[in-house]
């Protein structure tokens, strides 16, 4: 396994983030959009059960550099 190509996925149940540590360009938007969610000194650094749905998919929609998504309903957006 390559460590600069990881795919790793965080669940509320509900939707399932997606984050492409290789595509991640460190803009932390997603950090500034929603830190309950994100919060890159932890581990996990994702955690999806602190924020709702709705604002989960407007926070991984802001991502410049694509490096999160997520599915809803086994369907996948960006």
């Amino acid at each position: 396994m390559d460590a600069n190509d990881l795919t790793k996925e965080y669940s509320n149940g509900e939707v399932t983030i997606v984050w492409k540590n290789n595509l991640c360009i460190h803009a932390a938007q997603c950090v500034k959009n929603n830190p309950d969610v994100f919060k890159p000194k932890e581990k996990p650094w994702i955690t999806p059960e602190n924020s709702t749905t709705d604002k989960i998919i407007e926070t991984v929609k802001k991502c410049p550099s694509g490096a999160l998504t997520y599915y809803l309903n086994n369907e996948t957006t960006a």
